[in-house]
């Protein structure tokens, strides 16, 4: 587990780097700590991360600059601060969660149990995937996607308008972003239920959901009767 502490309140960041330290003694790769925005993007930028906990005010300037390019990365962002009112604006741009500030140690292991856990983030809705194009961020509104698909590490984003988008991060990750909106009806994929037109059955206990757009998704055999359920 690689982790990287973005804070510029000293006796907090040591609080935080403490607690973490602790909760992931075995499975700890790395731990940096920086107080900065220009340090901690520079960072982001040349280093392989799981985990990103950040503050949302940096010596006045805001995490949310960092927000808008760590929600295309491939790790999970725990927003750890006491700007309390902007919970739902970050929850939209696609963190795992907010810890406010002042915080319990029980509380910031709730969220290292969400990253081992993999449940899914339910309080609050992802409103927007990021994605790097040209060495710039786009911000793509969920209800423009319809499905998405395992890539190796990465994952593809398949769009209303028919166009086709590169996600750093995997499956499972947005998995546990995602609003139960998208059910994940095979190991490859994740699908908008409602874009579902029909349920198609094979020989061979085969399954295939056919979208509104024509395109044909496999369905797990193991997840037939839970989605059939769910579409129904």
């Amino acid at each position: 587990m690689n982790i990287l502490i973005v804070e510029d309140e000293a006796r907090i960041a040591k609080r935080i780097e403490r607690m973490t330290r602790g909760f992931f003694t075995d499975t700890l790769g790395s731990l940096h700590r920086v107080e900065a925005l220009p340090e901690a993007l520079e960072f982001i930028k040349n280093n392989s991360l799981d985990v990103v906990l950040l503050d949302l005010n940096l010596n006045g300037e805001s995490g949310f600059d960092i927000l808008g390019t760590a929600v295309s990365e491939s790790f999970h962002t725990i927003i750890i601060s006491a700007n309390s009112d902007q919970a739902i604006s970050a929850f939209e741009y696609g963190v795992l969660d907010f810890v406010p500030k002042p915080f319990s140690m029980d509380r910031l292991e709730q969220a290292f149990n969400r990253i081992l856990s993999k449940e899914r983030t339910e309080t609050h809705k992802i409103k927007l995937l990021a994605v790097k194009k040209k060495g710039r961020i786009q911000l793509i509104p969920i209800e423009d996607v319809l499905f998405i698909k395992g890539a190796g590490a990465y994952t593809e984003l398949f769009l209303t308008n028919g166009k086709k988008e590169l996600h750093d991060k995997s499956l499972e990750k947005l998995q546990q972003l995602l609003p139960d909106t998208f059910e994940r009806i095979h190991k490859s994929y994740l699908v908008k239920i409602s874009e579902i037109k029909e349920i198609i059955v094979k020989s061979g206990s085969k399954y295939i959901a056919e979208l509104k757009n024509g395109e044909l998704i496999p369905i797990g055999r193991t997840k037939y009767k839970d989605i059939k359920a769910k579409w129904l």
